[in-house]
């Protein structure tokens, strides 16, 4: 026998949430409400929509506030008290996946004081067939839940992860009582929230539905919810990021998407994907989201082996077919408009095409390519060892020119020197008495008066004949 479970009401649309509250006094007759969100939900008026609409209806209420981002058992176990002490007859979860799921965990221990954590805790195959009964609630306190986040899907889930903080270790708790009873998806309480908490939450909305859709507990009725969350997410979390608040229609259709997706991996259940990112964000201290996106591809290779490890228990199918699942969902994602940044591969590939043929034919297309790639590489190293050797023999020759060069520049250097000393000594020798003589004034005088005798007295000395001028 197969099932679908879900909340009993479940209600969305933008500022929904004051009129779903209605209900509390008008149709269940609510005294007490006990609220329970975290502190910085509760510092930024988160509840305050809440609060509001109680005082309006004249009900009494109280808020616990002190919820960290991975909750502890000590954390459930002293929200329970309080309670325990209020006696309410409603509680409200606001906030993320942690804030519910401390709710949940407060909810038992508040219905069920005698139940053991451990025993609740305790694992199973098959949650048909597991050996622990779950009390029944609901029988002290109406439990509604009202997300802050489009991701967790907590608010439509029968789970609820708690830690250790003993130990460190994270336990989830998986069964249908700890399904809440009211659902409120209200998008005006996740309009401011932070890129990194869209990107983070988005990221397990789309994990939860892809591996609802590959699960071997998948159905008709969770197959539906899960491709339209899948659709949904790949069309309109880049918009909800990149625009945040100035984009409502984009968070609102995350908001949907995500409690869609909580609601398919809610009776189609969740794979390793899940299971190993609890364990790597409780050891590291990551959000859940990013964890599950860290391991989801390499994951979605192990599942698409068509020989698997292992078969799972009880599976809805005859022979593996998680690769088929994983085709169907590039398909539906044809028709999806891609943001500039991001190629969606898978979704342009014929999904009837077998994948081992398409990569044999690939091989054999690109084979005679990668042969001709490797001649022309080892034809191109050879010429690059010639080229080699003809630059070292250049270098040897300019190497020589340069030596020649230099050794003739300094032998000319030599004799220049040589030359400039020579010239140098010359110029500074002192003359001869006699050429001091020779250009000095006396010299001149003496000169000039040897010529006037020649003149006056070389006429007389001459034979008889002659004249002066002759």
């Amino acid at each position: 026998m197969l099932w679908f479970r879900a909340p009993e009401k479940v209600y969305m649309k933008r500022g929904c949430l004051p009129v779903a509250l209605e209900e509390l006094k008008n149709v269940m007759n609510k005294k007490r409400v006990f609220i329970v969100t975290d502190t910085f939900l509760y510092e930024n008026g988160y509840t305050k929509v809440v609060t509001d609409k109680l005082d309006e209806m004249g009900i009494v209420h109280e808020t616990f506030f002190n919820v960290a981002p991975d909750p502890t058992l000590a954390c459930a176990k002293e929200g329970a008290k309080l309670i325990d002490a209020f006696k309410p007859d409603c509680i409200i979860a606001i906030g993320g996946g942690s804030a519910m799921d401390a709710a949940k965990i407060m909810w038992v221990l508040y219905e069920h004081p005698e139940v053991d954590f451990l025993d609740m805790a305790m694992r199973f195959m098959d949650i048909r067939k597991r050996v622990y009964t779950f009390p029944k609630m609901g029988e002290k306190a109406y439990f509604i839940a009202v997300p802050t986040s489009a991701g967790t899907g907590s608010e439509v889930t029968p789970f609820a992860v708690i830690t250790d903080e003993t130990t460190g270790q994270k336990y989830p708790l998986a069964d249908y009582e700890l399904l809440p009873k009211m659902a409120i998806v209200d998008a005006n309480l996740m309009m401011n929230a932070p890129k990194g908490l869209t990107s983070a939450s988005g990221a397990d909305a789309l994990v939860h539905a892809i591996e609802a859709y590959a699960s071997m507990m998948a159905t008709e009725f969770t197959d539906g919810l899960a491709i339209e969350a899948i659709k949904t997410i790949f069309e309109y979390l880049p918009r909800a990021y990149e625009n945040g608040a100035n984009d409502p229609e984009a968070r609102e259709k995350m908001a949907n998407a995500a409690t869609m997706a909580g609601m398919a991996f809610a009776n189609a259940f969740l794979g390793i994907c899940h299971s190993m990112g609890h364990k790597l964000g409780a050891y590291h201290h990551l959000a859940h989201g990013v964890t599950v996106g860290l391991v989801l591809d390499e994951v979605m290779r192990f599942n698409s082996a068509e020989v698997p490890n292992k078969m799972g228990t009880f599976p809805q199918y005859d022979h593996p077919h998680t690769l088929r699942r994983y085709a169907e969902i590039a398909e539906a994602l044809k028709g999806i408009p891609k943001p500039a940044d991001v190629v969606f591969e898978e979704a342009t590939e014929e999904v009837e095409e077998p994948v081992a043929e398409k990569i044999v034919e690939e091989v054999k297309t690109v084979e005679p390519e990668v042969k001709k790639a490797k001649k022309v590489e080892k034809k191109a190293k050879e010429n690059v060892q010639e080229i080699k050797e003809e630059v070292e023999l250049e270098k040897e020759k300019v190497k020589s020119q340069i030596v020649a060069a230099v050794d003739a520049t300094e032998e000319s250097s030599e004799e220049q020197q040589i030359q400039e000393y020579q010239e140098s000594v010359t110029v500074q020798k002192k003359p001869s008495l006699w050429q001091r003589f020779k250009n000095s004034k006396l010299a001149k005088a003496v000169s000039y008066v040897f010529k006037i005798r020649i003149r006056i007295e070389l006429p007389n000395a001459l034979p008889e004949g002659r004249g002066e001028n002759e």
